[in-house]
């Protein structure tokens, strides 16, 4: 199945694994990187969309240098990808963009298909995929279940305060600038809400551990 996939669809193919992948997502301020490092304090595996992305355009990498070459001026004086200069050249242009993504989905497919293979070699059952965008991908269709992070509007509003120093109404713009959690939340198998003490959170990770663990699969 993986032979017959698009460029555009890498990610998805890469999913594809005999290892069970879970989905974990939500919005910004929602605490879904914290959720994550409760799942891997439990003894399951998190593969960071995000930190993939990283891993696969640092410096002395073939994405970096294929990203420097179609995008010149891009690379920073330390040889890292200056992000915010490559940010500002495909922001506003689809065509840009395009052809950013036409670089780094196969990269990231490769690498999030090479880590699951390591984790199968090692006798890992379950993995989480953790990414902003799964929804919004479509992702979820080919996945074993998703799991959602949520919380309070104001409550995301307080961490971003914290976090990146954002005001109030920026925090509240990029807030309004993605899927609302109840879209999400709508196609979730489960519903985690970071809303209360740590304990209560990490109550909630169990629980989600133990049906997974316990052979969940969707509508059974």
């Amino acid at each position: 199945m993986r032979g017959r996939c698009d460029r555009r669809a890498q990610v998805r193919c890469a999913l594809l694994s005999p290892v069970r992948v879970f989905g974990l997502t939500g919005n910004i301020g929602t605490g879904k990187s914290t959720v994550a490092r409760l799942f891997a304090e439990r003894g399951i595996p998190v593969i960071d969309a995000d930190q993939v992305a990283r891993d696969v355009v640092a410096p002395g990498t073939p994405g970096l240098s294929q990203v420097a070459a179609r995008f010149p001026g891009v690379l920073a004086a330390d040889g890292e990808l200056d992000r915010k200069a490559l940010g500002a050249r495909v922001f506003a242009d689809a065509q840009e963009r395009a052809a950013l993504n036409a670089i780094l989905h196969p990269l990231i497919g490769k690498e999030v298909r090479s880590r699951l293979e390591r984790l199968e070699a090692r006798g890992q059952p379950l993995a989480l995929y953790e990414a902003a965008l799964i929804v919004e991908n479509g992702l979820h269709h080919g996945l074993e279940g998703l799991i959602v992070v949520t919380a309070p509007v104001d409550e995301q509003v307080r961490r971003l305060a914290l976090r990146d120093g954002m005001s109030e109404s920026d925090a509240r713009a990029r807030i309004a600038a993605q899927l609302p959690s109840h879209e999400k939340v709508k196609v979730a198998d489960f519903v985690i809400e970071n809303t209360g003490a740590p304990e209560l959170l990490r109550a909630q990770v169990a629980r989600v551990v133990d049906a997974l663990r316990g052979g969940f699969r969707r509508g059974g």
